[in-house]
């Protein structure tokens, strides 16, 4: 699943000291040690660290590809079919719902579902629009009764499900955009069950025409062969030639044109794109391949979204399809062109801001004093997160001239990036190992799914390319094959692999290249199919790619990155923020998501409510990469605007980030909100005081982002204020060169420099390139608060006591101790539970959301145990528990030293349903499962304490 990520507190912060040496000198493992691949000065691993997982299913047992003998080559998962070729849940060997777009499908033991889902519905809390797979008819053969259904094959944005019992066996090829199923198979007649007795407008031959459900479908047999219709069952023989297709039809008046296609099966899709830098132009070729099964057309119909049509030259016919991303407008041809304009990104914002920089610097020091600047990020997303924090300081030091600091934060972040790009063993164990089974690059310690079920790998692995560009940005060296670019290239590829004929990962692991946007979840294994929360994060991943592509000379990656940022900004604008109001439902009354679903969009975030973090989940983190909203600055305001109206009131939380948001659509309004702050509020995790005020009041100089002027660099921006043009660009070449401007400006940049200019003529500003020297690692510090919907479990729980369960954070960490299990098995009883009670709670039910918890137990070196949790909640308070859900237990380690038991252990069970708090009460209570001896639950933590337990309800405060 697309996990729960808190974005306020890292999953596990580890207060951890790193000497001087240790940050910048890191040992290359042995070659005799098993499993560790070299790669440059890097290296990764074949073999897991004990103790970790992979690619699983829900019961965390482990899963692999299924796949028929005829597949080869890497398996694609983060797809819109994934749920066909990962077995999420162990009772469902076929699929979720698959929304191909314009249809969706259902594959089931005698065949596949087909429907249209054309009209959307929002939910009764307003916050979600869905178009859910509904079933029309089911495509099958007589008999048919497999036992699962496999993968067969896929193109760019087809798949190939199959199905077979041994007697029967039936393949279908389905698609983004594709108006037909088509079907090959043997063994039985074609059965095609409707969902009732179908309308028929056309039955004549080997063509039936029918309307179910009001959806206008046809079959198409081969010549010869015959449909026999009994009320809701067709059914023909093929005339023994063993293919047929079925096409939705716009309308009963298109059967003609699509009997002309019908036969001419589509067998591979594929993308290609180029970057022409001079000027500025992204082609993207999008075509279709087709093998006639009869006659020797090879033509075919494609659906293209709106991003599509909306950018591309080639004309399309007047027949349309409903989607959950709006209008779809169908195409006769078996290819067509999008073409964008790519305005650049930058490694950082000039230095133009009309700040005080003693008061910049202060913000720089207040960095630098932590005593970690990692702020004890372990896993992949907070580790990534940290370095992007630090990433972004680098050049604000530079621009102020303090060489010593910008190469004290290098060094923590050149440490850091050696140290998880080099598969050294140790007790550390960060490091990167290669799964084979899925072909994947997997980042230990894991979070969010990224290893279990193989979420967000761009997410996370984006904010790592991003520090290894901006480090390459002063340290050319760095970034060399011979060195660490090599890994670098590695974590691009395994999200983002531009090169068809690298074998050890597949094609674009995360985009979509016809959707035109990114997915997350690695498995898909939901009813609303895939989805993606953070369009932002994915941009960041293509700025970071497209940095460091340009920084190392790879125009490959530079290339692939620019065609990644270029497409993904056209389909966020569309379908995250449906700027030009086309794509929403009339009657869904919100502005933007926070989440995009295969079925359609959701007003929410996977961990909360709040709607500073799901205005805010789609701006962070703001980089040289970010500029991209500024080509629609009337709907960022009203972003705002929405934001403010739906939290009651100003932000309050994620101010920096709706700032920095608000910089790209109203940089003086930005402005203003810092200066009313006076600089007092709690930055969010990822950002610093420093680069919110440096972003704000550069863009307050410069005005937003002008997108009507390219460059002739991939590294540039142009920005425009009363009508006055600022034009910037970075070279990270070797040697100075000149960068021409669309309006005729040109601009000298030194070599590895930026440069910038006011107005034509102006003078550039250099920003020099300095050579860093190593320092020390800093060591950790607290993080941020916990959402409202927290809470606390404070001390005193003890067998036969119960203790309270606040709504507020401890004064100070105790433990209470779990009474042991005394040698049998309590797994989903409590026995002898430590139990928390929370009273008076009066808090509307999300039912996006569901409950979240972390609980920090040890065993000390007791082998064997293991903690298990129930929650359970009483809406009215009456002493009847309404709902009640146990958690499967969690298996402590001998090894003493807290452990997180997270909700990702799995519900155990479940009873009741959840509703409104009206004076409720929740109930937390932990016991052992298993074990001879007891173990220790950590409460009454501070609200900064990094390692803090607590309970996350599906509710939020009632509305102000």
């Amino acid at each position: 699943m697309r996990s729960l990520r808190l974005r306020f507190i890292p999953t596990a912060l580890i207060a951890v000291a790193v000497a001087a040496t240790a940050a910048v000198v890191v040992a290359l493992p042995s070659p005799a040690h098993a499993g560790v691949i070299p790669v440059g000065e890097g290296s990764y691993t074949t073999d897991r660290p004990a103790g970790t997982k992979g690619p699983s299913n829900s019961d965390g047992a482990a899963v692999s590809p299924k796949v028929t003998s005829r597949v080869a080559g890497p398996v694609p998962t983060n797809d819109w079919w994934s749920s066909l070729v990962w077995r999420r849940y162990a009772g469902n060997p076929y699929s979720e719902n698959l929304y191909a777009h314009p249809l969706a499908y259902h594959a089931y033991a005698d065949g596949l579902g087909i429907g249209y889902p054309d009209s959307a519905t929002v939910t009764g809390d307003g916050r979600t629009y869905e178009q859910v797979y509904s079933e029309d008819l089911r495509v099958g053969l007589d008999g048919l009764n497999s036992p699962d259904t496999k993968v067969d094959g896929w193109s760019d944005w087809t798949v190939s499900p199959y199905w077979s019992d041994g007697s029967r066996t039936l393949r279908a090829t389905i698609g983004h955009g594709l108006p037909y199923a088509y079907f090959t198979g043997g063994g039985g007649n074609a059965r095609v069950n409707f969902a009732a007795a179908p309308d028929v407008f056309h039955h004549s031959g080997p063509v039936l025409g029918v309307t179910v459900r009001g959806h206008h479908y046809a079959l198409f047999a081969p010549s010869g062969a015959t449909w026999s219709l009994d009320g809701p069952l067709a059914r023909s023989n093929l005339a023994g030639r063993g293919y047929f297709s079925v096409a939705l039809l716009p309308s009963t008046g298109a059967l003609a044109l699509f009997e002309r296609y019908a036969y001419a099966f589509v067998t591979d899709t594929r993308v290609n794109w180029s970057y022409d830098a001079d000027t500025a132009r992204v082609t993207s070729t999008f075509t279709a391949t087709t093998e006639p099964r009869e006659g020797t057309g090879t033509g075919t119909l494609l659906a293209l979204y709106r991003h599509q049509w909306r950018a591309s030259p080639d004309s399309v016919t007047s027949h349309r399809y409903a989607s959950p991303r709006g209008e779809m407008r169908l195409r006769e041809g078996r290819s067509f062109t999008t073409r964008a304009t790519f305005n650049g990104v930058l490694p950082s914002l000039p230095d133009l801001g009309g700040y005080d920089r003693t008061r910049l610097g202060s913000y720089l020091d207040a960095v630098l004093a932590e005593g970690d600047p990692l702020k004890g990020a372990t896993d992949s997303y907070w580790t990534g997160k940290a370095l992007g924090r630090l990433a972004m300081l680098v050049p604000i030091a530079d621009q102020l001239g303090r060489s010593g600091d910008r190469d004290r934060l290098l060094d923590a972040i050149r440490g850091r990036l050696a140290d998880w790009l080099t598969a050294s063993p140790g007790e550390a164990q960060r490091l990167f190992a290669y799964d084979a089974t899925w072909d994947t690059l997997i980042g230990y310690p894991a979070s969010y799914g990224a290893d279990t079920e193989l979420n967000d790998h761009h997410f996370h692995y984006g904010y790592f390319i991003l520090a290894a560009a901006i480090l390459a940005r002063y340290d050319s060296g760095w970034g060399t094959e011979g060195r660490y670019g090599g890994m670098v290239e590695l974590l691009v590829r395994d999200a983002a692999n531009w090169s068809r004929d690298d074998s050890r990962f597949p094609f674009m692991r995360h985009f979509d290249p016809y959707a035109g946007h990114s997915w997350a979840s690695g498995h898909a294994g939901f009813a609303d199919g895939n989805n993606q929360e953070s369009s932002s994060e994915a941009m960041m991943f293509a700025t970071a790619m497209t940095l460091f592509g340009e920084a190392t000379g790879d125009t490959g990656m530079r290339d692939a990155g620019i065609w990644l940022y270029t497409t993904e900004r056209a389909a966020i604008g569309e379908y995250w923020f449906d700027i030009a109001d086309a794509v929403f439902p009339a009657n869904y009354g919100h502005g933007t998501l926070g989440i995009l679903w295969g079925a359609g969009g959701a007003y929410a975030t996977w961990w909360t409510a709040n709607p500073e973090e799901i205005h805010g989940i789609n701006a962070l983190p703001a980089t040289g990469g970010s500029l991209y909203h500024g080509a629609w600055p009337a709907d960022v305001r009203a972003n705002v605007t929405e934001m403010r109206a739906s939290n009651g009131g100003p932000e309050t939380e994620w101010r920096d980030i709706i700032w920095e948001f608000l910089a790209l659509g109203d940089p003086e309004a930005a402005k203003s909100a810092w200066d009313a702050s006076g600089g007092n509020y709690d930055p969010e995790w990822g950002e610093t005081k420093a680069h919110t005020y440096h972003w704000v009041y550069n863009l307050a100089a410069t005005g937003a982002p002008d997108l009507a002027v390219t460059a002739d660099i991939a590294t540039y921006a142009v920005f425009s204020k009363s009508g006055v043009r600022t034009y910037v660009a970075y070279n990270s070449g070797a040697f100075a060169r000149t960068v021409e401007f669309s309006d005729g400006v040109t601009l000298s940049v030194p070599a590895r420099s930026m440069a910038w200019q006011t107005g034509p003529g102006s003078d550039p500003d250099p920003d020099p390139t300095p050579t860093p020297s190593p320092t020390a690692s800093p060591s950790p510090t607290s993080s941020p608060g916990p959402a409202t919907d927290t809470l606390y479990p404070r001390d005193g729980g003890a067998e036969g006591v119960t203790a309270l369960l606040a709504t507020t954070a401890g004064p100070g960490a105790t433990t209470d101790e779990i009474p042991s299990a005394d040698g049998a098995n309590r797994d989903g009883t409590p026995y002898r539970p430590l139990s928390y009670v929370a009273t008076g709670l009066t808090m509307r039910h999300d039912p996006a959301r569901s409950t979240g918890f972390r609980l920090y137990v040890d065993a000390g070196t007791t082998v064997a145990n293991g903690q298990q949790a129930r929650i359970s909640y009483d809406l009215t308070g009456d002493g009847t528990w309404d709902r009640v859900e146990t958690y499967r237990y969690f298996a402590t380690d001998p090894v003493p030293g807290w452990e997180l038991y997270t909700q990702s252990a799995g519900l155990l069970s479940a009873s009741g349903t959840l509703g409104d708090l009206s004076n409720g009460r929740v109930k937390l209570e932990v016991w052992s499962a298993i074990g001879n001896r007891p173990s220790t639950l950590r409460v009454g933590a501070t609200e900064t304490d990094a390692s803090q337990s607590v309970v996350q309800i599906p509710f939020i405060r009632p509305t102000r």
